[in-house]
């Protein structure tokens, strides 16, 4: 097994972690961490915005597509725009960070997000686009800074506070998803309801700003923190590799079916005759109880050497949890929600969990990991485009939700690939 440390899981390598810190940076952070309850602040805050953007989106997207006369399809890429950004945004966060240093640029994607927000309810139809590829891009940024920043700055805590804004993380999503229909009917239409996370966001953001300004005192001229001391290390060529590729092609499997869940579970639900509220509730609990599954299965396969069991286990609770919602979608919803749920979780922190286990050290993990995100993110955002076609096509939900049970099969080809006792 992998002597790598858990906290190796983080979505890319922390963009100043091979810089070595100059007095002034040096002051600088640890003037920062002087103030931990301001930086867990910070970090509490903007993990709540991490997906909530995101998730409160999904049980008004009919009401959005009304509003624009837009086909299904279409409709689809309000969700699938952000996820492409999601994938190309994670290639120029550790870019980025350099330049400016972490602080002002995790401060600056949650002002991005806050416009991105507010640009999707302006009158033209570009605008929502427009908006949702910054709402993306800002979220990227987050997703990749974010686990490194917990690195450097709480390293003796780093599981724990990994823990922490995970767990935020789908409270927020939870949240949004939960909120979103009470917020149309309090703020009269979908535009105030997805307005209002832009408040959150602008909070955030605001509490980033001494954290920024401290930062950024500790730089010269402006410049990143430090000149870089070595370049990066050798490894393995991963693109050559099946098996970082089927790690890669695992994590990007179960986010398709993640975010086609964010897109279409609602619809599916109201569709069939439920309504409105009561879909968005349901679609809350699949959300929350995604937390059983990311909490339990990762310390589990910690514990083997190989996973592929416990991949076939958490992949074929998916297929039953999708089998249900494709024949008996409301009598037995709060079920398939449950049964998703927990998979979801499941196979998200399982996906994260193989590239530390199938990888040598952590530099390796960190490539693979950055490697996954990058083309996982590219690969989900193909699934909701498509099953929205698919739907608009056929005018039935059948088909669509038969092709999840697909992915399921492929995902079980993979578990058992990548599950294997190997290493990259």
């Amino acid at each position: 097994m992998s002597e790598t440390r858990p906290d190796t899981l983080d979505p890319l390598i922390d963009a100043e972690e091979n810089l070595a810190p100059a007095p002034p940076v040096a002051a600088a952070r640890r003037t920062l961490r002087a103030h931990p309850a301001l930086v867990m602040t910070g970090i509490v805050l903007a993990s709540l915005n991490m997906r909530a953007a995101l998730a409160g989106v999904s049980p008004l997207i009919g009401e959005i597509g009304d509003h624009f006369h837009l086909a299904a399809a279409a409709s689809s890429l309000v969700t699938t725009i952000p996820l492409v950004f999601m994938g190309l945004g994670s290639i120029i966060a550790p870019k980025l960070a350099r330049r400016w240093g972490t602080e002002t640029v995790l401060c600056g994607a949650l002002l991005l997000l806050c416009g991105g927000i507010l640009l999707r309810i302006a009158p033209p139809v570009v605008a929502l686009f427009v908006g949702c590829a910054l709402v993306g891009t800002a979220i990227a940024l987050l997703n990749v800074l974010m686990p490194g920043l917990v690195k450097r700055d709480f390293p003796d805590r780093a599981a724990s506070m990994t823990a922490l804004y995970s767990t935020t993380l789908i409270l927020g999503a939870t949240g949004s998803a939960a909120l979103s229909v009470p917020l149309e009917k309090a703020l009269g239409g979908w535009q105030g309801s997805l307005a209002s996370w832009a408040l959150l966001a602008a909070v955030a953001a605001v509490v980033w700003v001494p954290q920024a300004v401290i930062a950024r005192r500790g730089t010269r001229h402006g410049q990143a923190a430090a000149a870089p001391v070595q370049a990066e290390q050798s490894g393995p060529k991963l693109t050559r590799s099946p098996l970082a590729w089927q790690v890669t092609l695992m994590m990007g499997t179960q986010s398709l079916i993640a975010y086609v869940c964010i897109a279409w579970m609602p619809t599916v639900f109201t569709d069939h005759g439920m309504s409105k509220s009561q879909a968005g509730m349901v679609y809350a609990f699949y959300t929350l109880v995604q937390m059983a599954g990311s909490f339990v299965v990762p310390m589990v396969a910690g514990r083997m050497r190989d996973q592929r069991v416990l991949g076939a286990g958490v992949v074929v609770l998916m297929a039953a949890g999708v089998t249900g919602l494709l024949t008996a979608p409301v009598e037995g919803a709060w079920v398939w929600a449950t049964l998703m749920g927990v998979a979801q979780g499941g196979l998200l922190g399982l996906a994260l969990t193989l590239m530390v286990l199938r990888t040598r050290d952590a530099h390796t993990a960190s490539r693979l990991s950055g490697m996954a995100q990058t083309w996982g993110y590219l690969l989900a955002s193909v699934g909701p485009f498509a099953i929205g076609a698919v739907h608009q096509a056929t005018d039935s939900w059948t088909l669509p939700v038969a092709l999840l049970l697909v992915a399921c099969a492929a995902l079980l080809l993979l578990a058992m690939g990548a599950g294997r006792d190997r290493k990259i």
